[in-house]
């Protein structure tokens, strides 16, 4: 009887008419694991892909339950990825989006963290133990929080949540030497791996590519043991098992870059026996609808028959009243990559379907920009060192080479994503589509990336969401301006002229970095830039002035953006200056810079300043680390 009135009550949440608590008896509820590996894709895993590597634990998962062929983290790295998942909305719409954060951003007005609603529900939330949020937690999210955390701690028959990160895939691993390397054979045969056709075939891309495969089933065997103590417990079948990875993989173009390398994860969940009633699905079965990360949230509210509260980006992918037909017609996926420590950008993807559409706001920041973590790695700088010696084919060298505006992939028959439809009038009615669709989603959220990092910092951080709908008129001219760079420069040019002079100093802001954007055609305007960039009332309009004369007539920017290094009170905003500079000195341009941690001595740099001090790490071969002081302790009461 106990079980007919929750399946009839969970129907009424299907309805939305059952209020935010939970609606049946904890014995009713079932419970949920998050099983999350980090830093891989689908490609590394042969559940997914043919050239991955075997994983029972995880097939065993998939063998009982349900396989998403199509699961995206919506961002590329770890603190934004995971901040996505534990809020369920859409980084850019409320100020989550950098990695890592300059400063944690409140939640949005009227929202938790999604296990908060759980929690208030009568389940024991637990982690353990790896957070990494952008935005400020609150209270009540869990009932414990640490290395040790786990279900074990609930009381009598309470249901649970319980979430386990995994960091033997994390790209840390691969950051051996080249002894480690020669010393210390994969179990992976090197020489049976594949290696992607972005990438060089070479001895270091191949140990690096066996590692992680390596790492790949040793993770598996760590996951195997958690539904051993599971199944110990008695639990098993009666506990929804969520396994994932937090974003990309980290072999290059992967880890950081809104490609399919860096946003398609494995999704596996396992339906326990009990509940199999509350999903249209027969174990062992796959789904090719699409799911985000933004959707994890309201399914797990969902299956515990729980309100999904308004305000989230996501939406339940499994419970009452999902069909899987329905499951199967979801065929889109929004994506954002923007600050990834020092190294800025702004891309946004929209997948569809087989396509995937990618937009470029600042394509002249080339992924291969310098990345200090990045480049720990072997294989990062085996394959700058090959491209400096003129050693790859045209695949290869475009990670280093200034991007397209915009590209459209299709996945189905270009999987790595290394032939851009854009230019092919067969394919004109797919892009003009899905490049409306992005730019909507942009203008509705409103996406705050629009704005500098700094500024935001500055003006946005109390209120992220309400400064964005405040700004919602100047967010959408923003990218009415940045959509000239998809015109033809003849028929953008009135309208760039016009923004040049806007009175709106983020709306010159943007125009500048379209005449980058168009490249040796914007010439025309060098007279413009030239006096934006020594008489602009902002610096960074200044600096964005400089860097397109550069780019576009190959005048020296370097007086222009010393004076704003030396000028600026801003750390972060000097990171940003910094990230042009080192654009510029390792991209074509190859302006030599000389940047000392002296000439910045004004800004006053602390350890917190991450972005800054990360730059003059690169630039100044005499930096001195900054130490990080440590907290207080506390004293034993």
């Amino acid at each position: 009887m106990k079980s007919l009135l929750y399946r009839a009550l969970l129907l009424l949440v299907a309805f939305g008419s059952t209020p935010l608590l939970s609606l049946a008896s904890g014995a009713d509820q079932p419970n949920f694991v998050f099983l999350i590996s980090e830093d891989n894709s689908t490609h590394y895993l042969q559940l997914f892909d043919p050239h991955g590597a075997a994983t029972p634990n995880i097939e065993d998962l998939a063998a009982n339950g349900l396989l998403f062929e199509n699961a995206f983290s919506n961002a590329p790295v770890c603190s934004v990825a995971r901040t996505t998942l534990i809020t369920s909305c859409y980084g850019p719409r409320i100020g989550t989006q950098f990695h890592r954060r300059s400063q944690p951003a409140p939640m949005p007005e009227g929202l938790r963290m999604w296990p908060a609603y759980l929690r208030d529900a009568g389940y024991y939330t637990t982690n353990n133990s790896k957070k990494d949020y952008n935005a400020i937690e609150g209270p009540g999210v869990w009932d414990a929080s640490s290395g040790k955390a786990n279900w074990r701690g609930r009381k009598p028959g309470q249901p649970f949540f319980h979430k386990l990160s995994f960091g033997t895939t994390h790209e840390s691993r691969l950051h051996f030497s080249r002894q480690s390397m020669e010393e210390n054979p994969t179990n992976t045969d090197p020489a049976t791996v594949f290696v992607a056709p972005y990438h060089p075939d070479t001895p270091t891309f191949r140990y690096t590519n066996a590692k992680y495969r390596d790492l790949m089933q040793q993770v598996d065997a760590e996951i195997g043991k958690v539904v051993d103590r599971l199944e110990a417990d008695g639990l098993l079948e009666e506990t929804f098992i969520f396994y994932f990875g937090d974003h990309g993989g980290v072999l290059p173009r992967g880890k950081g870059y809104a490609y399919d390398s860096g946003l398609h994860i494995p999704l596996v969940v396992r339906i326990p026996a009990k509940h199999q009633h509350l999903v249209d699905a027969t174990r062992g079965s796959r789904s090719e609808g699409f799911v985000s990360f933004i959707d994890f949230g309201p399914t797990l509210l969902h299956l515990a028959g729980v309100d999904v509260p308004q305000g989230v980006d996501g939406k339940p992918f499994l419970g009452p009243g999902i069909s899987a037909a329905e499951l199967a017609s979801r065929d889109e996926a929004f994506g954002y990559a923007d600050r990834f420590d020092e190294k800025w950008d702004l891309v946004r993807t929209l997948r569809k379907g087989r396509y995937e559409y990618v937009r470029s706001f600042q394509p002249f920041n080339f992924d291969g920009l310098q990345n200090n973590y990045r480049y720990k790695s072997l294989a990062f700088q085996e394959w700058r060192d090959l491209f400096a010696a003129g050693e790859l084919n045209a695949v290869q060298a475009q990670f280093f080479q200034p991007r397209s505006v915009e590209a459209l992939y299709d996945l189905k028959s270009d999987p790595h994503e290394t032939i851009n439809l854009a230019g092919d009038p067969q394919y004109a009615d797919v892009l003009m589509e899905l490049r409306t669709q992005l730019g909507q989603r942009m203008r509705q959220m409103p996406d705050l990336s629009l704005f500098p990092e700094s500024v935001l910092i500055d003006q946005a951080m109390d209120n992220p969401v309400a400064f964005g709908q405040r700004q919602q008129e100047r967010i959408a001219a923003a990218m009415d301006v940045a959509d000239l760079s998809l015109q033809p420069f003849l028929d953008a040019a009135p309208a760039i002229a016009k923004t040049l002079a806007a009175e709106d100093e983020l709306l010159r802001y943007w125009g500048c970095i379209v005449c980058s954007c168009h490249g040796e055609q914007a010439a025309s305007f060098a007279d413009v830039l030239r006096r934006l960039a020594v008489g602009d009332a902002s610096r960074l309009v200044r600096v964005r002035a400089a860097e397109s004369l550069s780019l576009i007539a190959g005048e020296d920017p370097r007086p222009v953006i010393m004076q704003a290094l030396r000028s600026t009170t801003s750390p972060l905003e000097a990171a940003e200056i910094l990230n042009t500079v080192v654009m510029l000195q390792d991209g074509p341009t190859a302006v030599e810079f000389e940047i000392t941690a002296a000439s910045l001595a004004s800004l006053k740099l602390t350890a917190s300043d991450d972005a800054a001090l990360r730059r003059l790490e690169y630039l100044d071969p005499n930096f001195q680390p900054i130490a990080k002081k440590k907290p207080p302790q506390r004293k034993a009461k």
